[in-house]
């Protein structure tokens, strides 16, 4: 069984290496590219109207579109709030997504970003083990058959990991083979307090973004396609630094710049 010790004897590297397929890193294995742009809902309509003759819609998607909830971690002094403000290059996060408020699906999730690359490991969950994380029960991760359980425990007992934040959102999403090519339109971005129930369809949240914006990510391993590059950004925009957990943070917790009446992530935009 593994112990702390071990867990912290694997510290990994953080540097990228080219290989045939893109970047790779020694202890995460590959890692893809990550755009992100802030555009208008009428951007992103007449985009995803482009973009429905070159790629297709995800098909493990029903309707074309599907929420997505997460709950996001962070330690007691918001470090991940504040590298991300700050700017360093290497950064992760933990967070536990599910879809369209159910607990068919419940994933533990983390996200590895190195300047404009990012890696995402992912373990099930069940809703008992779920249960069990948010009452503050974090030992029985420690022998979890997944790996990324057990590391998640040694983050949360040394770092003191606790949740923070639920994003909300709604998502629209196109895929290519070619280039492992993935874009999606995220719309109605909005933040809910932490206390609240993940899978309560009526949670009480708050919208983050002005209503006609939408946020456009495009992520890719090998390469992405010229067809694809020449629409891309829309109207010569420019793509930007987003998060949407600094975003909803800010909102929920309401840091802004007293100076301007701003978050800190709006004097950015």
């Amino acid at each position: 069984m593994p112990t702390q010790s071990k867990l912290l004897s694997k510290m990994p590297e953080i540097t990228l290496r080219p290989s045939a397929r893109g970047y790779k890193n020694r202890y995460y294995g590959m890692f893809r590219n990550e755009w992100k742009y802030f555009i208008s809902e009428w951007e992103a309509q007449a985009l995803a109207a482009r973009l429905s003759v070159l790629m297709q819609k995800d098909p493990h998607v029903q309707g074309g579109m599907y929420t997505i909830r997460s709950l996001y971690f962070d330690d007691f002094f918001d470090s991940g709030y504040n590298e991300k403000i700050a700017g360093v290059n290497y950064r992760k996060k933990y967070r536990i997504r599910v879809y369209n408020c159910s607990d068919e699906t419940i994933k533990l999730e983390r996200k590895i970003k190195i300047s404009n690359y990012i890696h995402k490991d992912s373990a099930s969950l069940t809703r008992d083990e779920y249960d069990r994380i948010i009452a503050g029960d974090y030992g029985f991760l420690l022998h979890h058959p997944q790996q990324l359980c057990q590391e998640f425990y040694f983050e949360s007992v040394a770092n003191v990991l606790r949740p923070k934040v639920i994003v909300d959102y709604d998502r629209e999403p196109f895929i290519m083979d070619e280039g492992e090519v993935r874009i999606t339109f995220d719309r109605n971005v909005r933040g809910a307090l932490m206390t609240g129930d993940i899978f309560d369809p009526a949670l009480p949240a708050y919208n983050v973004l002005p209503p006609d914006q939408t946020v456009l990510e495009v992520k890719f391993t090998e390469y992405l396609p010229t067809e694809i590059s020449q629409i891309l950004p829309p109207d010569g925009d420019e793509f930007s630094a987003i998060s949407k957990y600094t975003l909803c943070y800010e909102r929920l917790q309401h840091r802004t710049d007293p100076m301007f009446s701003l978050t800190r992530s709006e004097r950015s935009w």
